[in-house]
């Protein structure tokens, strides 16, 4: 999938999905900074993540956004929901999402909830499997929503209509 322009979308406000301090120990003690994974999306299927490190989290949080906004995708989304269920790993995480019926909400962990929310996506069953380290749970997640096929280049590969494909 290739990216989008940022500069033509409505983003909403970045969603902070998790600051990390960490420490270098040199001479005379130890040196903090900070990591910061942000999501950036529109509300209406564009999304992007990205991770800065800085000195101090305003700082890091304000380069994850900028990350996030040269990395942004085009997902389906079909009445709020995925097109279909799909499966993906990165690293020792595995993220597993499924459509759900309207009304059903969002039921997700906290990086995948953040992601889904930037997405527009407003009813999903997910479950997160191995890792529970947060880049790995947010790149798989990323990695699931790229490979979902978008069902109108699947019903005019196939010659049928949506109603076809999904019986209603």
């Amino acid at each position: 999938m290739k990216s989008v322009d940022p500069t033509q979308l409505e983003l909403l406000e970045e969603k902070v999905i998790k600051i990390n301090r960490v420490a270098k120990v040199v001479t005379g003690g130890r040196r903090f900074s900070f990591n910061a994974v942000v999501a950036v999306g529109d509300g209406k299927g564009y999304v992007g993540i990205g991770l800065g490190k800085a000195l101090e989290v305003t700082t890091a949080v304000s380069k994850g956004k900028e990350n996030a906004k040269k990395s942004i995708v085009k997902i389906p989304v079909i009445n709020g929901t995925i097109p279909h269920a799909i499966q993906a790993k990165y690293g020792a995480a595995v993220v597993i999402l499924k459509p759900a019926s309207p009304g059903t909400g969002i039921i997700a962990g906290g990086p995948i909830r953040a992601i889904m929310e930037q997405v527009g996506v407003r009813d999903i069953l997910s479950k997160s499997i191995g890792s529970n380290n947060t880049h790995n749970i947010v790149k798989a997640t990323m990695r699931a929503l790229q490979q979902l096929k978008d069902p109108y280049m699947v019903a005019h590969k196939r010659g049928m209509t949506l109603q076809e494909i999904f019986g209603s």
